[in-house]
């Protein structure tokens, strides 16, 4: 029992495409002396057409990892599952909605993480597959895990064989990660530092797994909050930096340099998503499950108007999104994660001189020191805020001087409030509780987006009953 509990331990590092090892570098930010204005996004020609249900089709039975656990090794270590939350059909019936069951490109028959490790979450009572995960743990060190996994994977097949070379992708990519991504709070997620990561060791011409890497990563410790997928179709760019221009199809897929082969297997999975970009341009926001005072909603779009709307656009028959990059001087939001990405990082320079951006339909990478305002829709849904995850509710969100450095979740994802929007929490004076924010970490910092404090507490609960219309 002691040795399956283990195993699945290890698996579920797979699952979640985990990896850890961290330290942080003593750094000192620029900080501009003049308050700039936004600056507009471009918009940038993108895909038209694809089928929606086949790309939401792709996404939980495709093979865009590429590579994963010989499917025969995940049975003996985990037996009999029956997944009751997306009901897929055949064999995916049997892992979490989490994972792909698919064939590889030798045939081998592979488990492997999918994108709704991150970009679902079970909220509200359901499944929802469009709703960011803020239930994730990156803080924990896999790096031994990982080398245990792929010692089990060269004990149980011989040099060679058709199941190892099915795995080999996955477990380089799993090894390059391990040394590099964890969190300081629990909740944010790494992606972009598993994928840089990832690309160190690729070859930016053909993707090929390389031994040494392209450009060195330091100990910088990056974690955000997983925005929702369903305002992707408002955006004309992606990421909270805004780095993520030109073609969309390219800018999704990156979860597939976790495991691919190399240029010729992105090809055929980029061409998979149109149809995927056609899903998410079908996604809608949810509706606010409860009553909305009216009334008070009315009021609340008046003060909308004068304090959102600049930034955040108009909703409802007239709906207009503007598409802004705001700067660190004018949002005043935790820097690290725009100053990581627009001085430190070699994502960019890899990413623009590779496959990705050299190849139709390019993309391309310009990191910025600023944060874009994002689409509202469904903001009521979408707890904790700000780009790190730092505030817990909409109501901290709108004033500044009452939001906790140090918060707790209760760990029941029912536990939501619906008056202040957002989880509850409670305030604690320190970090020793389990799933405790830590607002005093650099990088997790609170601070910023003060353009809501001048409200009463009487506008502040008004421009909240607008909020949950959106």
């Amino acid at each position: 029992m002691m040795i399956r509990k283990f195993l699945t331990i290890v698996f579920s590092f797979v699952l979640l495409l985990l990896a850890a090892c961290h330290s942080w570098l003593n750094i000192s930010l620029p900080v501009s002396q003049t308050r700039e204005e936004p600056v507009p996004i471009p918009a940038y020609p993108q895909f038209v057409g694809g089928d929606p249900d086949a790309g939401l089709n792709y996404l939980i039975y495709g093979d865009y990892i590429g590579s994963g656990i010989p499917w025969d090794l995940y049975q003996e270590l985990f037996g009999e599952y029956t997944d009751t939350l997306l009901r897929r059909e055949g064999d995916n019936l049997h892992v979490p909605y989490s994972s792909n069951v698919f064939t590889a490109a030798n045939g081998v028959k592979v488990v492997s993480g999918n994108c709704f490790t991150c970009h679902a979450s079970y909220f509200n009572g359901k499944l929802d597959l469009s709703i960011g995960e803020s239930w994730s743990d990156f803080t924990a060190n896999q790096k031994l895990k990982v080398k245990l996994l792929n010692l089990k994977v060269a004990l149980t097949y011989k040099k060679d064989s058709p199941e190892r070379l099915a795995f080999e992708n996955l477990g380089h990519f799993q090894k390059a990660l391990a040394p590099h991504i964890i969190t300081e709070v629990k909740g944010v997620n790494a992606a972009f530092r598993l994928e840089e990561a990832c690309v160190a060791y690729r070859n930016p011409d053909d993707l090929t797994y390389q031994d040494k890497p392209s450009f060195k990563m330091n100990g910088f410790d990056i974690g955000a909050d997983v925005p929702p997928l369903w305002n992707v179709k408002k955006k004309n760019a992606l990421y909270y930096n805004a780095m993520g221009r030109g073609d969309f199809t390219k800018l999704l897929m990156q979860a597939s340099v976790l495991g691919i082969k190399d240029s010729t297997a992105a090809r055929e999975v980029n061409g998979h998503f149109r149809d995927v970009l056609a899903w998410l341009n079908s996604l809608e926001a949810p509706a606010y499950p409860g009553e909305v005072d009216e009334k008070l909603a009315r009021k609340g779009k008046t003060i909308f108007t004068l304090t959102c709307k600049k930034c955040h656009g108009t909703y409802g028959e007239e709906e207009e999104y503007p598409n802004l990059l705001v700067p660190l001087s004018e949002v005043k939001t935790d820097p690290y994660y725009a100053w990581y990405f627009s001085q430190q990082s070699g994502l960019a320079d890899w990413y623009n001189q590779s496959w990705f951006s050299q190849s139709e339909p390019k993309s391309r990478m310009e990191p910025s020191l600023g944060y874009v305002a994002p689409p509202l829709d469904g903001i009521w849904a979408t707890a904790p805020y700000l780009h790190n995850g730092s505030v817990p509710t909409l109501d901290d969100l709108l004033y500044s001087p009452q939001r906790p450095l140090y918060w707790r979740r209760s760990g029941k994802r029912s536990d939501y409030d619906y008056q202040k929007v957002g989880w509850n929490y409670s305030v604690e004076t320190n970090a020793k509780e389990d799933w405790t924010y830590d607002g005093t970490i650099e990088g997790y910092g609170n601070q910023g987006h003060t353009f809501g404090d001048h409200l009463t507490s009487e506008e502040r609960a008004a421009l909240i009953e607008y909020l949950k219309t959106l």
